[in-house]
Parts: C-alpha cells; sequence; structure tokens
C-alpha cells in the first residue's frame, strides 16, 4: 500500500469542493474577467475612510511592500486591516471559517467534517477565552484594526469591489471582530502545536503489535513507566477509521534562525537571519508591511487578519524565531458512563464534562447538529477518527492553545521593545505556540529564547496517552519562565537552531524526544564557526544553502549494503558514489536519494498499517533512520529482521524508487534531474478545480534545488510539487536597521491582476532578496487615506 499523497497547502479542502464548478468553469472565468478590474486594490490617489481621525498615507514600493505612515497610532491600525483587506479580504475570510469550523456555511457539505474537526479542536471557543485576558491596549489595537478591516468591506460592498471569489461562491463576508483575529492566532499555534496523532498512532500500535514492535516505532520508548503502557493496552480507543489526514500540519512545519555577534561579523555589529518554513501557496501566509507613527517604527510580517508585525525589525532591534515543537498536546483515555455519555469516571466517580452545543449551517441544505464535550482534561476528540460512537474508551485531548493565551499582546510589546531586557519581558505573553526566539540590538547583544508554556507532568513523559480517570495524571503548570532554554552573548558567537535539540541531559524539564533531525542546525553551524568577517550577503546566501548531511550520513552504508546485491543498478550507484552531496536542480544523484529515502518507511511498513494510521503517524523517516542505524551497527532490530534483512529492505526500496524515476524521466540516467522532478508551485486554492483557474492563479512551476533536509528548505509531494518551504527570508545586519532584507513569495498581493500577485515566484527560487526601506523618503506608489 502507498502512502496517501496529501496536500498541504492552505484550505486545501477546497480544492475538493471547487471540483463541481469544472463543468461551468469557462463561463466562471468570464464573470470573473469582468469582475475583476473593479476589485483589484487601488493603490494610488486617495480613498475615503470614515473611521479614520487623520489622513495615512500608504507608500507601495517597488515589490509592493506597503509602507503606511500615521499621525496616531489608533489611525496606523485601522489603515493596517483596512490595506490588509484590500489585497487579501477572502484570505482572511476563509482562515477565521476555518479555523472557527464555519467553512460549511459557504462552502457546503463537502466541509462538514473539517467543521466537525475544528469545532472539536475548539480554536474559536480558546480565542473566546483569551480575550478577556488582554490589557486594555492591546483590546483597543483589536478593535481599531477590526474598524480599518470592516471600513473596506463596507466599501467594497457598497461599490461592487469585492475579490471574485466571493462572487464565484455567492456570500459576502461578516463584519470583523477581534476575536477572529485571535482565532487566526490560535490556527497558528494549531499550525506548529504538538503531536496528539503521534500518541493516538502509537496506543494503537502497542494494542496491534507484540511490543518489540511496538517499541521500535517510538524514538525513545518509554520503560519508566509501566503504568502508562499498561492502560493503553488495557482500554483500547479506536484509532482506525476513516481519518482524512491532510487536515494534520506538515511534520516539515518548522524553520531555521540564526544570530551573529559583532566579534564574528565584517561590520562589527550583529547580523539576524531567520526563514520560517510552512506551506508556499498563493497568495502567501505572511504580509509583509512596515508601520510608522510616531510612537514605533517597525517592519517585517504579520499573517494576514492579525494586527502588528510579529517577525521583523524596528530602528533598534530584529527577531526572528523557528518552532521549539514541544509536547503540549496530551491525550487522555477517558472511560464514558455507559447509562450517560457525557460523564466520565475520574477518581471513582462519575463526572459530567462540559456539553457544548455547535449547530454546523450548511450551504443549501440543513444545519447539522453537533456537541462538542469538554471533559476535566479537554475536548473528547476521538470522534475526528472514525464515524460510529463506540461505548468503550475514549481520548481527550489536553493542550496548552486551548487555554487563555496572550501572543498578540506579546507581539504588539516586541514592535516598541528597544533592548533585549524590553523584548525578554514581552515574551512572557507568548504563551503559545512555543517558539525559538533569536535576537539582536543595535548595542550589540544577541541572544535566545525557547519561549511559550511547557507542561510539566506529574506522570509520564508525552509519549503516550494516559489515564484520564486519575489524578495521579495531568499537567503541574508549566516549565517557569526564568528556567525556560535561554542564552545572552554566548562564547561561540553565534546561536542557530532549526527545530533540533536545544537542550542536553542536564537540562531538569522534559520538552520533547521528537525533536527535528539535525542536519539543517549542523550545516549551519559549520558554516557560522568557519568565519570572523561575516557579511549580510553571508547570511542570505547560507539560506540558500543545498549541502546535504543527511546524505553525508547515510548514503556510504546503504550503497555498500546493496552493491553486490543489484547489479543492474551499477550506473545508478556510481552516480550517488561521485555526487557531491549537493542537491542542485541540475543533478540527478539528489533524485535517485531523496527517491530512495522517501520509500524505505513505504517499502517496511506501510503494508501492516491501515491507510489511514499510516497518514497519521509523523515521522517516518525518523523511524527508519533509527533502524538503518541499528542495522549498519549489526544490531537488526525485529521490523528489518522479518522483512528479510537490510539488504533486502534496501535494495527493494531502490528498485522502486528507480523504476518511479524511470518512468517519470527515462532510462537513461545521465539525464535525470532533481529540477524536472522537483518544482516549486505556490499553488492557489482554487486552482485544483480547473485547469484554467490554475492557469490563471497559480505561478507557473520553477525547477529548484534544496529539500526537506537542507538550509534551503523545500520539502515537496512524492509527484515533486514543491509545496513547502521558507515561507518568508529576512536577514537584518544591526549596523544599520534603517533597511533589512526579504523575500516573500510569491508576492504579496491575493488579487490576479496585481503586479504584485506573483512577481516574487523567480526571486524566491534565486534567492534575490530586496532591501526594505523604514526611514523616510519611501518611494512608490502612494494612496493618501482621507480621513472623513
Amino acid at each position: 500500500m502507498g502512502e496517501k499523497v496529501k496536500s498541504r497547502r492552505w484550505l486545501k479542502w477546497l480544492l475538493v469542493v471547487l471540483g463541481v464548478l469544472v463543468a461551468v468553469a469557462a463561463a466562471a472565468l468570464i464573470f470573473v474577467n469582468g469582475y475583476i478590474g473593479k476589485s483589484k486594490p487601488i493603490i494610488e490617489g486617495e480613498a475615503a475612510v470614515a473611521v479614520l481621525d487623520s489622513d495615512v498615507s500608504v507608500i507601495r514600493d517597488d515589490i509592493g511592500v506597503p509602507h503606511i505612515q500615521a499621525e496616531t497610532d489608533a489611525d496606523l491600525y485601522r489603515a493596517q486591516g483596512y490595506v490588509q483587506a484590500q489585497d487579501r479580504m477572502f484570505q482572511m475570510d476563509l482562515s477565521r471559517r476555518q479555523a472557527s469550523g464555519q467553512l460549511a456555511e459557504v462552502i457546503g457539505a463537502d466541509a462538514v467534517d473539517t467543521d466537525k474537526f475544528f469545532r472539536t479542536f475548539s480554536l474559536r471557543d480558546a480565542a473566546e477565552k483569551s480575550w478577556d485576558g488582554y490589557d486594555a491596549e492591546a483590546k483597543q489595537v483589536l478593535e481599531w484594526y477590526a474598524e480599518g478591516v470592516n471600513a473596506y468591506m463596507e466599501e467594497a460592498k457598497a461599490n461592487s469591489k469585492l475579490s471574485f471569489e466571493f462572487a464565484l461562491l455567492g456570500y459576502e463576508p461578516a463584519e470583523w471582530t477581534p476575536v477572529d483575529s485571535l482565532t487566526i492566532g490560535k490556527f497558528m499555534a494549531y499550525d506548529l502545536g504538538g503531536h496528539w496523532n503521534t500518541l493516538a498512532v502509537r496506543h494503537w500500535a502497542l494494542n496491534e503489535f507484540p511490543e518489540d514492535k511496538a517499541r521500535e516505532l517510538f524514538i525513545s520508548y518509554p520503560e519508566i513507566a509501566p503504568a502508562i503502557l499498561a492502560a493503553n493496552k488495557q482500554q483500547p480507543v479506536q484509532v482506525a477509521g476513516d481519518f482524512d489526514a491532510s487536515v494534520i500540519p506538515p511534520e516539515f512545519n518548522g524553520s531555521n534562525n540564526w544570530v551573529v555577534s559583532g566579534d564574528k561579523t565584517a561590520s562589527g555589529k550583529p547580523l539576524l537571519a531567520d526563514d520560517p518554513h510552512l506551506g508556499l501557496s498563493t497568495p502567501s501566509i505572511w504580509y509583509q508591511m512596515h508601520l510608522e507613527s510616531p510612537e514605533q517604527n517597525v517592519s517585517g510580517v504579520i499573517f494576514a487578519g492579525i494586527p502588528g508585525i510579529i517577525l521583523g525589525h524596528n530602528e533598534e532591534i530584529a527577531w526572528g524565531v523557528t518552532n521549539v515543537g514541544p509536547d503540549v498536546q496530551d491525550l487522555y483515555i477517558e472511560t464514558p458512563n455507559p447509562e450517560d455519555p457525557t460523564q466520565f469516571q475520574y477518581e471513582g466517580q462519575w463526572e459530567q464534562a462540559e456539553v457544548r452545543n455547535e449547530p454546523i449551517k450548511v450551504k443549501d441544505g440543513e444545519t447539522e447538529d453537533f456537541e462538542v464535550l469538554v471533559t476535566r482534561h479537554g475536548p473528547v476528540v476521538s470522534n475526528v477518527l472514525y464515524d460510529e460512537e463506540e461505548a468503550g474508551a475514549v481520548f481527550s485531548m489536553q493542550w496548552t492553545a486551548l487555554e487563555p493565551t496572550l501572543e498578540l499582546q506579546a507581539v504588539l510589546n516586541f514592535n516598541k521593545a528597544s533592548n533585549w531586557e524590553e523584548f525578554e519581558l514581552a515574551l512572557e505573553d507568548f504563551q503559545a505556540p512555543a517558539q525559538n526566539f533569536v535576537f539582536a540590538s543595535t548595542d550589540g547583544t544577541i541572544a535566545y529564547k525557547a519561549n511559550g508554556r511547557i507542561p510539566i507532568r506529574k506522570s509520564g513523559d508525552g509519549q503516550l496517552p494516559v489515564p484520564g480517570d486519575s489524578a495521579e495524571y495531568g499537567w503541574d503548570g508549566y516549565v517557569p519562565f526564568d528556567e525556560l532554554p535561554t542564552a545572552v552573548n554566548p562564547e561561540s558567537g553565534f546561536i542557530a537552531t532549526a527545530n533540533n535539540e536545544v537542550i542536553d541531559e542536564s537540562y531538569p524539564y522534559h520538552i520533547t524526544d521528537f525533536w527535528a533531525q539535525p542536519y539543517r542546525y549542523e550545516r549551519i553551524a559549520e558554516v557560522l564557526e568557519a568565519s570572523d568577517d561575516l557579511t549580510a550577503q553571508d547570511m542570505m546566501e547560507l539560506q540558500m544553502d543545498q549541502q546535504n548531511l543527511y546524505a553525508a550520513e547515510f548514503l556510504g552504508d546503504m550503497i555498500s549494503t546493496v552493491r553486490n546485491e543489484i547489479d543492474e543498478f551499477d550506473e545508478v550507484l556510481t552516480m550517488l558514489e561521485e555526487w557531491d552531496q549537493v542537491d542542485s536542480q541540475d543533478q540527478g544523484a539528489p533524485l535517485v536519494f531523496h527517491k530512495w529515502m522517501k520509500q524505505l518507511p513505504e517499502t517496511l511498513l506501510a503494508d501492516e498499517f491501515p491507510e489511514d494510521v499510516f497518514d497519521m503517524l509523523a515521522g517516518k523517516n525518523h523511524i527508519t533512520d533509527e533502524m538503518m542505524r541499528s542495522a549498519f551497527a549489526g544490531e537488526e532490530g525485529v521490523w528489518v529482521t522479518e522483512y528479510g534483512g537490510a539488504e533486502k529492505w534496501l535494495v527493494d526500496s531502490l528498485e522502486t524508487a528507480v523504476a518511479e524515476i524511470r518512468e517519470e524521466q527515462g532510462n537513461d540516467s545521465a539525464e535525470w534531474a532533481w529540477g524536472d522532478h522537483h518544482q516549486l508551485t505556490f499553488p492557489h486554492p482554487l486552482a485544483g478545480a480547473s485547469a484554467i483557474f490554475a492557469e490563471f492563479l497559480s505561478p507557473s512551476p520553477v525547477p529548484i534545488g534544496g529539500s526537506n533536509i537542507t538550509v534551503q528548505a523545500a520539502a515537496s509531494t512524492p509527484e515533486g510539487e514543491v509545496d513547502h518551504g521558507a515561507s518568508w527570508r529576512f536577514v537584518a545586519d544591526l549596523a544599520d536597521l534603517t533597511s533589512a532584507y526579504h523575500i516573500v513569495g510569491p508576492g504579496l498581493s491575493g488579487h490576479m491582476k496585481s503586479d504584485y500577485f506573483h512577481n516574487q515566484v523567480d526571486d524566491w527560487a534565486e534567492g534575490r532578496f530586496h532591501e526594505t526601506e523604514i526611514m523616510e523618503d519611501i518611494e512608490g506608489a502612494t494612496l493618501i487615506l482621507k480621513a472623513q
């Protein structure tokens, strides 16, 4: 059985729904062409915006970055909402609907299951609870921002200027609220937030396989918790069913960041680089902006639908993040009352769960009744795994992001911070998702903090579901803020993270055992250690580095294992032996290596899993990498032995990989090229509905190098579509923070006729950065938002 191909781009569900429009695509396009001219954002001249107190200037520079200059913060955030809505209103609306579980209302019955999933995961409920915790200043900013969004929406509705997607789907967006912004923030916590699906698969494996086989599916087996192991076997929860794993965030969601002290730079001042790895799509998940008022001057990126700048720089500091990836989602094995399924056993008593009624409105259909049960630990999530209600045990989920958290408050304070002390104080409010923050300031300070709520468990380490009926389990607070991993001005002269392990054995708290593979970090550290004369250009080049340290670890042993077993592939093996282990687009060896590596878990594991459970299994190559290490060390494990040994496993996988390559690129291995398979896509969510839509809305594929394990992150589907990678690239030189260097692919506008729709696709592929100014005399198309 092959792994189902799951696209991880934003709102993939929309492709399925819009497939019904293929038959009328041509007619729809005629309508769209007539509508598009009116909905294209106005970027020059004047626009009346009644909510403003004073006029605001919006200058879009040569790549489309809006520079908003206002006399007060109130007008600055109102204008930010207005400008984001100009370019991204449909994306903003669909994002809040997806996170809130309100898609079926505008899409129809095909979106009901997605709505049930997100209602169960309770993101909007968590956002509503978070609102009360925000201080008055942050609430005011959210309200000002919503005023600006609504001002644009009212104008667009009155003048029939809403973007064509609304007309195509036959609805208009509802009023924007502050909770909508917080809900989108919670969705990003979901996208980066945890491993609940891994826990579910491990629970399934313990009940389906002998213990020695189940043990090898863990990164490290929890032998110190026999009671937890026993509970997972004594109370099996149904896992296998018909789960659509496309709602699970991509396992490659991560990032690179690093900061270098002035002791290692040509200027004598720090350098900072950041490139968050998320889904690549049209429009981008990021919106780059420059915000200026008498109280702040900050530049960088933000998610469409949220005020402020989450990553970037001001005149005195710069900062960036990668995902820590801690264990912050725990599953509990809950025992329902046979007489009342809304009650669950706890300490010998039946305890009433919260019953949240969540009726789901369905376009052109009847409203579906839906309930979310919330135990003392969190929502019951088993219903997302299978359709039928079971009388037996179920899973509930505890997750840091479902508690009231204050991330936006932190972001607003980042924007105005001027040194590490002020920035670290702001970090205390950034609670979910946990992020590795790197920091630099013009005073020469470089710093790092693994920030966010990381639970301390009464028992266990988060690797398996735990009993929900006992007070012996659960959380006992969080790692104290002052004890989170932190470094300030280290002797090494640099700090780098790439989702790798950031602690050593002396650290007293559990964070996770599921760190990213170390190859990106090792390459970054190798380059930074080698020079004491680094420049911003060096940082940009390092973000485009394609050296493959994954191959450096494994390829020699792999070749020697199969060399005498597979004579017909001598030319292919010779190609791999002569390869410089750089994932460049014009070489054939990267194609063979990556196809081979991705085939290994398919060959060894897939046939022994139900398809949906295999789809849920994250880190498949982490697992098979450990199996290879053991086999190469002469300690072949159960899975490999039962398959027939390492030689047979590697040979069979290579044969399958080469057969796929030959079918795609022909029999002459000298003609094979990684870039002919591995191509940048930036797909638009409507592109899958029709070839016509794809032609106009998605950029043409671009051959590129890199991969999921190189510093130049470029993860691809089995078909070679590069749809995940550095969603934003950023380099700041603290010697001169009047500007910094950015790439946001494919462009900043969500409008297909905008000059800024796909204008950064080739820049992304080739590593051409754009310098964005934050001081006076910025040039570009100017729109004056006129107060009324």
